[in-house]
């Protein structure tokens, strides 16, 4: 079992800057692809960013260019670093866990944390 807990999420302005981050335990997730996911109230829950083991990366399309993936297996933690934030950034941020490949359906997500809520205002 993989235990994950995500933190860093708040309030922040438009164009603003945050870093999340997710800290694993039980096992440890340098042979996993963690994924970032967010769900909007009334929304799917969608993809945001996906890190493989061996360190390749996938976006959603909303936030290539804007959002950073990234893992350090030392701490069991993989960060997001979201830049140039919108008010559409507004969601509870998920991350996930997975073995195998790097893939961008939740479905395919075997371990989830509890979720931070990150709110933009205008």
């Amino acid at each position: 079992q993989v235990h994950l807990v995500e933190s860093g999420g708040g309030l922040v302005q438009a164009g603003g800057s945050l870093r999340l981050s997710c800290a694993a335990s039980g096992r440890t997730i340098s042979s996993y692809t963690m994924g970032w996911f967010r769900q909007a109230p009334g929304k799917e829950r969608e993809f945001v960013a996906a890190i493989h083991w061996s360190g390749s990366t996938g976006y959603g399309d909303s936030v290539t260019g804007r959002f950073t993936i990234s893992r350090d297996n030392a701490k069991n933690t993989v960060y997001i670093q979201m830049n140039s934030l919108k008010p559409e950034d507004t969601a509870a941020y998920y991350c996930a866990a997975k073995t195998l490949g790097l893939e961008t359906a939740k479905e395919k997500y075997a371990y989830w944390g509890q979720g931070t809520q990150v709110v933009v205002s205008s």
